[in-house]
């Protein structure tokens, strides 16, 4: 039988589909909703803060919602329709897990409610400060900070979640892979930054990425010898 022609291939390719297969079993991971007194998929909830975190379990993205947790985090990862994605910020490649803080609370609540906004702001300051003060760099990807709480709130049942299989996670993982692909989205970012008109907010994310590459790039770099393996290659060289 004659090879198929790759040219009239109709799915994509093995990553994409792998991650949203991994998507999919996470968002119908079944969550307790105290309100309905019954377990739901987690993806189905309306209001809520999720974050995303590296490989390392480094947190590098904070965000909220109220439209559906399912929606939006697809729209960060699958659909590439996020500001976040499109300028750089937010490199789908580097999520390795996911972890959401859905409100059942608020599942009937009208968007506007002044009461439900003012809770879920002052969760994602919450999950956001606590990412902050986790990470490796005190920062992470948000270009903005979100806004600043006006009432005091605690932190609700979450979900925690791996979305990259190991087959996937056997190609990401590899160090230059990843020094590689975060080189290549800093790039694009300050490609952004200088076509643009942009706040600080972006220049701080400029900036995070630009430490997190060092990181990887230094952590390699000692892990195959660094000035040792350095000296010991001038040493061979002819004279």
């Amino acid at each position: 039988m004659a090879d198929r022609n790759p040219d009239d291939t109709n799915f994509p390719p093995f990553e994409t589909e792998d991650l949203r297969a991994n998507l999919a079993e996470f968002l119908s991971a079944p969550f307790d909703d105290p309100v309905a007194g019954r377990s739901r998929p987690v993806g189905s909830f309306t209001w809520g803060v999720y974050a995303f975190f590296d490989y390392d379990g480094e947190p590098i993205y904070v965000g909220q919602t109220k439209e559906k947790i399912s929606t939006r985090i697809r729209r960060h990862l699958t659909n590439q329709r996020t500001d976040a994605v499109a300028m750089s910020v937010l490199d789908p490649f580097e999520v390795f897990e996911i972890e959401v803080w859905p409100l059942p609370q608020f599942e009937r609540t009208p968007k506007a409610d002044p009461v439900a906004r003012a809770h879920l702001n002052a969760l994602e300051h919450l999950v956001y400060q606590t990412a902050i003060a986790d990470s490796t760099f005190k920062a992470v990807l948000n270009e903005k900070d979100p806004p600043l709480p006006v009432v005091a709130v605690t932190a609700p049942p979450s979900l925690r979640w791996r979305i990259v299989s190991d087959h996937v996670h056997k190609i990401r993982a590899h160090p230059d892979f990843r020094t590689a692909r975060r080189a290549l989205i800093l790039s694009r970012l300050a490609q952004v930054i200088a076509e643009r008109k942009v706040q600080g907010g972006l220049r701080r994310v400029l900036l995070t990425q630009a430490k997190r590459l060092q990181w990887l790039a230094d952590r390699r770099y000692n892990a195959l010898g660094g000035d040792a393996s350095v000296a010991t290659e001038a040493e061979g060289e002819d004279p």
